[in-house]
């Protein structure tokens, strides 16, 4: 077995290891000594070598930079966190300012609406919609408890929306114009014609049964006749327009794409004949055919009728041409 050399670097380590400790403790010394030759020759070493000493200190000042910004970034990332839930905040307040103001400017809108100064109304926040392929109606918040009655106008705040179609007691169902079964008679202005406005499941109802058609031209104003007593006269209902099949139609004054507020008029009851006079009765359930006249007509009719002409009989005819 080879034997192994001697190991030259721990002597080496320890004369080392004995000088630095040696030099250290000199330094020590001589920078406690108290004398001005030892304060001149401290400020000449300081001057020399401290200024130089720069680049060892490159790296703790750089250190020191990446720790004042990593604290500078955890302080911006929790600022950053706060404002983005502030901003969350601030949105649903923001969307919540937004629908408030829209239901203020409809609400307005329907009280800024020209009506007749006897036509009083209830405002109504409409429920669901629940218009289908055979049937466009809605449903709203107010029923007999509100003194809703069936076949009352409803309005947004632009124009006619509908009449009321069935009543219940806290909720009533409106029937769009749009729908199959609406049929309202309106005015054209300025011509004065007089129409049947139609609805067909479409956005824009035609007019039916026009005096002149050829005097109705796109634009003109359309509002309520109020024969039939159905509906209060001069409400609005949009403006004519000819659709691509040739038909006059109406474009809708009211936004059926946003319909959250409506307003139901009250109407005053139709006029009441409480003597028919000489007005023709209904037949009886029991009777087809017809109505037959009264007694007190037949009566009347005998008195004002002429009295018939009697013509001779043919043999008296024949005596007096054979007298002749």
């Amino acid at each position: 077995m080879a034997r192994r050399g001697y190991d030259y670097a721990r002597p080496v380590r320890r004369i080392l290891v004995a000088l630095l400790v040696l030099v250290l403790l000199a330094v020590f010394v001589f920078w406690r000594i108290d004398s001005p030759r030892a304060e001149r020759m401290r400020a000449a070493f300081v001057d020399r070598f401290v200024p130089s000493m720069d680049w060892a200190m490159a790296p703790v000042t750089a250190v020191s930079r990446m720790v004042a910004g990593f604290q500078s970034y955890q302080r911006l990332y929790e600022q950053n966190q706060e404002l983005r839930r502030e901003l969350q905040r601030m949105s649903a307040w923001k969307e919540a300012a937004v629908q408030l103001e829209q239901e203020n400017a409809k609400l307005l809108a329907q009280n800024n609406v020209r009506l007749d100064p006897a036509l009083t109304g209830v405002s109504g926040v409409v429920l669901t919609d629940s218009g289908t392929a055979f049937r466009q109606s809605v449903l709203l918040n107010r029923g007999a408890r509100d003194g809703i009655l069936d076949g009352w106008a409803t309005m947004d705040g632009l124009g006619l929306v509908g009449r009321i179609s069935g009543v219940g007691q806290t909720t009533s169902r409106v029937m769009l114009l749009t729908d199959p079964s609406s049929r309202v008679p309106v005015t054209i202005q300025p011509s004065g014609q007089r129409a049947l406005l139609t609805g067909d499941n479409s956005a824009l109802p035609y007019l039916d049964f026009m005096e002149s058609p050829e005097d109705v031209r796109p634009g003109d104003r359309v509002v309520t006749s109020g024969d039939g007593g159905l509906f209060p006269p001069g409400l609005l209902v949009g403006q004519a327009v000819q659709a691509s099949d040739r038909r006059m139609r109406v474009r809708l004054a009211a936004d059926y794409g946003r319909l959250e507020f409506l307003r139901v008029l009250r109407s005053h009851p139709a006029e009441q004949l409480v003597d028919s006079g000489t007005l023709i009765l209904p037949p009886s359930g029991d009777f087809i055919g017809p109505q037959m006249p009264s007694p007190a007509d037949q009566a009347a009719a005998a008195a004002t009728a002429p009295a018939p002409v009697v013509s001779p009989a043919p043999e008296a005819e024949r005596e007096a041409q054979a007298s002749d």
